[in-house]
């Protein structure tokens, strides 16, 4: 069984280390070694209506790529599973990118949020400029080995774990 995953790069080109994101999916993207059936790999920028549009075509799962601010030092990253209890609500902006927001949203588009993994990377600059500094742009390969090995996890039924066994509630 394949499952259909989205692979999204959100971010900035213009704001630096905003941009990780995107270079990571341009990278997966490039990269001659194959992805596993039914993963589409796209570059949001800063287009967050249309990332939500297309999460609603009905995604297994989702492998969210941006800088992440809550991290350690720059170019660290953390690779999180997010659910619904962790993205409370916030103002959705059809113009801007707010990776919470959209995902916040997504029920009021008609759409359900799937299983969630993040792969973020601490910024050290996210001032105007175009270029990842050098902490973000060493941790871009590391990026990439991370998704491929979500993206195994997440489309190889053997690589999935096994559903808990139904319990039988006693009186």
């Amino acid at each position: 069984m394949t499952r259909a995953v989205l692979v999204a790069g959100v971010g900035n080109l213009f704001l630096g280390d905003d941009g990780f994101g995107p270079e990571v999916v341009r990278r997966l993207a490039t990269d001659p070694a194959p992805l596993p059936g039914g993963v589409r790999v796209v570059d949001y920028g800063i287009r967050g209506m249309h990332l939500a549009y297309d999460l609603l075509d009905g995604y297994d799962a989702l492998v969210l790529v941006d800088a992440y601010p809550g991290g350690g030092a720059p170019g660290e990253l953390t690779v999180l599973e997010v659910g619904p209890a962790d993205l409370g609500t916030g103002e959705f902006d059809a113009h801007g990118m707010n990776p919470v927001s959209v995902l916040a949203n997504l029920d009021q588009l008609g759409g359900t949020l799937p299983l969630t993994h993040v792969v973020g990377c601490t910024p050290a600059d996210v001032e105007e400029g175009i270029g990842l500094s050098e902490a973000v742009a060493a941790a871009v390969p590391e990026a990439v080995a991370e998704v491929r090995a979500l993206l195994h996890r997440l489309t190889d039924p053997a690589a999935a774990p096994a559903p808990e066994p139904a319990r039988t509630r006693r009186s």
